[in-house]
């Protein structure tokens, strides 16, 4: 308190109730090769159907990382997910496509916001995703009134012969007034359609243009589909035809001045988009509208009626699913200011809308050991990425001098952050059509045998046949995102300080048999090589049979549970203890110290998770030195309980007559 002259009375407040915080032991991660979304940058999903939302379906190019993930979020609700770098480029509509990996990316790289795009080769609209998904994708801009229609050409467009019900084709003295999509109106010789009396509610979409032959399908409006059948009613030489936009009935009226262009003396800067699935590859089916964009604006500057901006590029970017705006078509303005600007509201002829389909996205599935290393590096911060189980998924090759390329860039990761623990199961090749159970045991201890010996990983013994009902198939999967997933589940009905092993916790999901169900001599080899047999029991299910790591030391280590405990400890103690950092290292900052941490281990007893600890945080290890190189140290000893492996009965038959305390010996 400061030194004061005069009586008074202060107060003054000193908080000594803090608490070791709660950590997080339920958080997975994985490598995903995907059919979309973002690339390089972790996206967190908790559920199968989140994964799906934002990583699409499995195919037959990913299904074993897909399930491995989906898998896991059978068990747990926390699954960091990275979708490599590899070969992907986006779908474009025109020019050469490029990859861009994510939103920052292409705010870095391929969007100005006051102006055309940085990268002006790859045309106007590029996919969102990377991958042959985009190629499914068209994008249609409505410039101005006369483009969306109905409209009725100056002069007349007349069909050079008479037409009968049922034609599917028209003839047009100017067939270049016309493009595929276009949406028409046929009348007679002197009425307009849908405004003079003539037939009207008739529509049809042109399906190719050959010329002037236009080739034409019934539209119908509500379903935003074509049908069968041709003319409904023959058409007259010299008939009047109305044009509207392909997407015409999709907004609510033309594209005109938008009121905040307006208010500000600008005119003719509003636009329509619509996105459309073409060709059925991302909804199921063909010419589905994905998304709309109605009334947005040319003018850089424009503003909604909400505040938020208008301006097309920043709407595209801010809402849609399924593109990016990449730079201005060159017959609009180029990002001006709304203030008294008349804006170019054509693009080419007047009737003409700007439509295009995006190409050249490419998938890329396979992925090498340096695309593997960059990807799992995404996870090596561990003061930025919360994690606690590191999913391998498929691992790369079969054992070989040097081991297995990827199940070992798993492991060095958890290894260094040791607070996570990374999960691996041996190659597709060691187990799944392999001819009998002796080859496949020594095909996973040689697995096993290449990697390295750590306690922050756990190997499993190979993988699990379960349904695809994404593809209408039964798959071979690996089985560490169900062990993963066993030790997320402990978690939540116990504690990480139990074994994810056994009949209570280590039950396997979804598994219809397994690639190589080990027995009893062969569970003791795998078992004395570090691996984790899987096992099934008739009657019983499918279970984790085993809790070692791939320690190959023995101590208390080579278990699951105790290894699990104490990341629980030291990422929950470590935590607590940065607020005694910048304090002073004396008798008092050493005792809240020793408050703080040892109700947190008494709790941890009394659930089981130790039998004994110490705290020593004085003078003994606080020595003078210490103090004089601005350190600060505490020694926690536990004794953490052990899980049992082994059950030993004894049956004892004895005579009739003799009391059981004789062959006690109690």
């Amino acid at each position: 308190m400061a030194f004061q002259v005069s009586p008074g009375v202060n107060v003054t407040e000193k908080d000594l109730t803090n608490i070791i915080p709660a950590v997080s032991t339920t958080s997975g991660g994985i490598v995903l090769t995907a059919e979309k979304g973002p690339i390089d940058e972790i996206t967190t999903v908790s559920s199968e159907q989140e994964l799906v939302d934002v990583f699409g379906k499995p195919n037959a190019n990913n299904f074993e990382e897909f399930f491995t993930a989906a898998n896991f979020l059978g068990y747990g609700n926390n699954l960091k997910v990275v979708r490599p770098i590899t070969g992907l480029v986006n779908a474009v509509s025109t020019g050469t496509a490029v990859l861009i990996k994510n939103t920052a990316d292409y705010l870095n790289t391929y969007y100005s916001a006051t102006g055309a795009g940085q990268v002006t080769n790859i045309g106007t609209w590029a996919a969102r995703e990377a991958g042959t998904l985009g190629n499914n994708i068209k994008v249609s801009l409505c410039p101005n009134s006369t483009a969306f229609g109905p409209h009725s050409q100056s002069g007349t467009l007349t069909n050079d012969a008479s037409a009968a019900i049922g034609d599917t084709t028209v003839t047009m003295d100017d067939g270049s007034l016309f493009q595929v999509g276009d949406i028409l109106e046929f009348g007679d010789a002197s009425a307009v359609p849908s405004t003079d009396g003539a037939p009207s509610g008739f529509f049809y979409k042109i399906t190719a243009i050959n010329t002037h032959v236009l080739t034409i399908a019934r539209f119908n409006p509500q379903t935003g589909q074509t049908e069968t059948g041709g003319l409904r009613h023959a058409i007259v030489d010299n008939a009047k035809v109305l044009r509207h936009w392909e997407y015409y009935f999709n907004f609510a009226s033309a594209p005109t001045t938008t009121d905040d262009v307006s208010n500000a003396g600008g005119s003719n800067d509003e636009m329509h988009i619509a996105v459309i699935d073409e060709d059925g590859g991302i909804t199921g089916t063909a010419g589905t509208i994905l998304e709309t964009f109605e009334g947005v604006s040319q003018a850089n500057d424009a503003k909604d009626a909400s505040g938020n901006s208008n301006y097309y590029p920043q709407v595209i970017y801010q809402k849609s699913k399924y593109i990016y705006w990449i730079d201005h078509i060159s017959t609009l303005s180029d990002g001006v200011a709304k203030t008294g600007t008349t804006f170019d509201n054509t693009v080419g002829d007047a009737f003409v809308v700007s439509s295009t389909s995006l190409a050249s996205g490419t998938d890329d599935y396979t992925i090498t050991n340096a695309e593997v290393a960059t990807a799992y590096e995404k996870f090596n911060d561990k003061e930025n990425v919360d994690l606690s189980l590191l999913l391998c998924g498929p691992s790369q090759t079969s054992a070989d001098a040097t081991g297995d390329t990827k199940a070992t860039a798993v492991m060095d990761i958890a290894t260094a952050r040791k607070d996570c623990v990374a999960f691996i199961s041996p190659a597709r090749a060691d187990v799944v059509g392999v001819a009998n159970a002796i080859t496949q045991t020594q095909n996973v201890v040689g697995f096993a045998d290449g990697l390295p010996s750590t306690s922050y990983a756990v190997i499993d013994s190979g993988y699990k046949y379960m349904y695809d009902r994404y593809n209408d198939v039964y798959r071979f999967v690996p089985l560490n995102g169900d062990i993963a997933g066993a030790c997320a589940r402990t978690d939540s009905i116990a504690d990480a300080w139990f074994s994810p092993g056994g009949f209570n916790r280590g039950q396997i999901r979804g598994a219809v048999k397994l690639a190589y169900n080990p027995n009893q001599t062969q569970r003791d080899e795998l078992y004395k090589s570090r691996v984790n047999p899987v096992t099934s029991f008739p009657g019983q299910g499918t279970v984790l049979f085993g809790d070692k790591t791939a320690q190959s030391k023995p101590s208390a280590f080579d278990r699951i549970n105790v290894r699990r405990l104490f990341i629980v400890l030291e990422k929950a103690i470590s935590t607590a203890a940065k607020f005694q950092l910048f304090e002073f290292n004396d008798e008092f900052t050493r005792a809240q110290f020793r408050n703080l941490v040892e109700p947190f281990l008494r709790d941890v007893q009394g659930r089981r998770g130790l039998t004994d600890f110490s705290v020593v945080c004085d003078d003994s290890n606080n020595t003078g030195d210490v103090i004089d190189r601005n350190e600060f140290r505490a020694d926690i000893f536990v004794k953490p309980a052990r899980s049992i492996n082994f059950i030993q009965l004894n049956f004892v038959a004895t005579r009739s007559g003799v009391a059981f305390s004789e062959v006690t010996g109690s």
